[in-house]
């Protein structure tokens, strides 16, 4: 389908190709894989023809459709429904023809409107914008209604409804929630024609692509499979051109050991020539340097906090108006790892607020831990960063009374090098400024991370790094991510937000993601041609009011077990101090005696929380 022979491009002061190759075959999907910057949306723009290169060839089929997401959709008076319809210019087109055609002409274009299956168009076109997060109200609206994001959505929509024989995506989950990218994983698998992804989310290049497409040092490579399949067959190649360097390498040594030992006797001059030959004829391989990424710095809290963290009783949280998020009952306690799930809009943001102190209930009781400190990471606040600032004036007014070699050390820390620190966040690329902002709401050791799409100008080797530090981190986390295999290998319990409010999700990411395809599959089924405002259905009566329960006695008793408990892990955690003491050894009476006080507080510990669990369940008991 696609055939890149020889493409050299120097741009910018750099080369981006180097006389680079490759042939992808017709249907196939690929993946475009390398670290940020080297050049995979450039490539995009050469393939579209906005770019001019320098010399080689991009060669695609003659009258080949070449489809793209390159930004928003303009805020038109038109409908969201009429606007994908019009993606498809052949339909649109001959529909526009058949309203003033000639009688003899109508048969033919009848006839073509049948051949490519016009009047399923506008429930083709329903299930996409369904599958990408809009409602069936939302069909008649006009685009100007929408905001930038769901424009963005729009134009994605419109162009795998055009279904170009060749589709380029750039990130297309980007600007999708969770429940967008996994119906856009499965939709690209079932896509007809052509189609090159770049993305840095594993679970998409895993599940929808056969191909996978590396570039690095200007150079193009294509892998056969998904991801894992890559990584493979790279690692096994690495390997056996380091085993086939080591060997030349060898051979090289000997035959010039050889040389130098013979070459000024007359006897072996004609050897030791004839080995200079060999040694020359023997071909260059380079080593194997292996790309490293640089850590997150996310520190542990040094102090435990007694459990839980935070405890909402029946809460509601708004702006004002009606409460977006109602009848909140939810605990977080020190070591839970919460994947936070919802639609845009169902009020994951509003939550984080919320535990964030950036935001109060209306109503209800929220017990959080006067001590407690949140390290809340969101995408606007990469936003919202002042393009004339530098990384080193940042971390000036983070650290104002450290040493300048000090916050060079910790930005070097953040994976911002030396050449790096006074360039202005405008010049920083999206990862930089995301790995900056990361590192600086976690300096602190917060109790709990509340990370807000963090993977979103992330590379896959900067997602993984994330997700080693976050599995050494010892604190809390509520995350809320499209990206499925972080949110896989990070969160232990799972919460949904939907219809006002957030309740634990009985289920796992692989129960989700048939849930999510499920209910997109029923809400493409509903009728599309919707000319009237949708009656509202009546609301259900209300139910009948429970008994109420005293519960008083139960509550008196959850407060009393848990600041029991809080007195239990403060002894504890005194104690821990004294034995880290070295100067406690000194007499080793007092440090015997310390231990004998450690180990019947531990066990003090340990009855005090399954007192407090026992009396927490009552009295939650009660409130159902």
């Amino acid at each position: 389908m696609l055939q890149i022979n020889d493409l050299v491009l120097d741009a910018w002061g750099r080369r981006f190709f180097d006389h680079a190759s490759v042939t992808l075959p017709k249907d196939a999907k690929v993946g475009l894989v390398g670290r940020n910057g080297v050049g995979k949306s450039t490539l995009f723009k050469v393939i579209l023809g906005h770019l001019a290169h320098g010399s080689g060839e991009i060669g695609l089929p003659k009258a080949a459709r070449i489809g793209s997401v390159d930004q928003e959709h303009p805020a038109t008076p038109v409908t969201l429904i009429d606007t994908v319809l019009e993606a498809d210019v052949e339909r649109h087109d001959l529909l526009t023809r058949l309203e003033t055609a000639d009688p003899e002409e109508m048969g033919d274009i009848y006839a073509r409107l049948i051949e490519i299956d016009a009047d399923r168009a506008p429930s083709r076109a329903a299930e996409i914008l369904a599958g990408l997060g809009f409602s069936q109200a939302d069909l008649t609206r006009p685009m100007s209604e929408f905001s930038g994001g769901w424009r963005m959505r729009v134009a994605l929509a419109a162009s795998l409804f055009a279904e170009p024989d060749l589709l380029l995506l750039d990130e297309p989950t980007n600007y999708l929630d969770l429940e967008g990218a996994l119906w856009l994983e499965a939709r690209l698998k079932k896509y007809p024609n052509s189609a090159i992804v770049i993305s840095h989310d594993r679970e998409l290049l895993n599940n929808s692509v056969d191909h996978i497409l590396h570039l690095k040092d200007g150079k193009l490579e294509l892998y056969p499979g998904g991801y894992d399949d890559f990584e493979r067959q790279l690692t096994e190649k690495l390997r056996l051109q380091e085993a086939s360097r080591a060997k030349i390498e060898a051979r090289r040594a000997h035959l010039q050991s050889f040389v130098d030992r013979f070459r000024a006797k007359a006897s072996k001059a004609t050897q030791a020539q004839s080995r200079l030959k060999m040694i020359a004829k023997l071909p260059p391989v380079a080593a194997v340097i292996e790309e490293r990424v640089t850590p997150f710095v996310l520190p542990s809290p040094e102090r435990p906090l007694a459990p839980p963290l935070l405890r909402l009783e029946n809460a509601s949280v708004g702006y004002g108006g009606p409460p977006i998020l109602k009848r909140l009952n939810l605990r977080l306690d020190i070591d839970d790892r919460i994947g936070l799930l919802g639609v845009n809009g169902a009020g994951k943001s509003t939550f984080a607020k919320l535990v964030a102190d950036a935001l109060e209930i209306e109503s209800g009781t929220f017990h959080r831990s006067a001590r407690m400190k949140v390290g809340w990471f969101h995408q606007h606040q990469i936003e919202a960063m002042d393009p004339t600032d530098t990384p080193l004036e940042i971390i000036r007014r983070l650290m104002p009374e450290a040493t300048e070699a000090s916050r060079r050390s910790r930005l070097a820390q953040f994976g911002i090098g030396f050449e790096k620190v006074e360039t202005t966040v405008a010049n920083l690329s999206g990862g930089e400024r995301a790995r900056l902002l990361l590192n600086m709401v976690a300096m602190e050791a917060p109790h709990l991370l509340i990370l807000d799409e963090p993977t979103n100008h992330l590379d896959i080797d900067s997602r993984r790094a994330l997700l080693d530090a976050l599995n050494e981190y010892e604190g809390a986390v509520i995350l809320i991510t499209h990206d499925r295999s972080l949110m896989e290998l990070v969160a232990d319990r799972l919460w949904l937000a939907a219809d006002g409010g957030i309740e634990p999700f009985d289920g796992d990411m692989e129960d989700y993601a048939a849930f999510v395809l499920e209910r997109a599959r029923v809400a493409a089924r509903a009728p599309t041609q919707i000319k009237a405002e949708p009656v509202a259905a009546p609301a259900p009566p209300p139910p009948p009011p429970k008994a109420k329960v005293p519960t008083g006695t139960a509550r008196r008793r959850a407060e009393a077990a848990e600041q029991a408990l809080a007195k239990a892990t403060e002894l504890v955690a005194i104690i821990d101090r004294a034995l880290g003491d070295p100067a406690t050894f000194a007499d080793s009476a007092k440090a015997a005696e310390l231990g004998r006080k450690r180990q019947t507080a531990q066990a003090a510990l340990e009855t005090a929380e399954q007192e407090w669990i026992e009396a927490q369940e009552a009295y939650e008991a009660l409130l159902r």
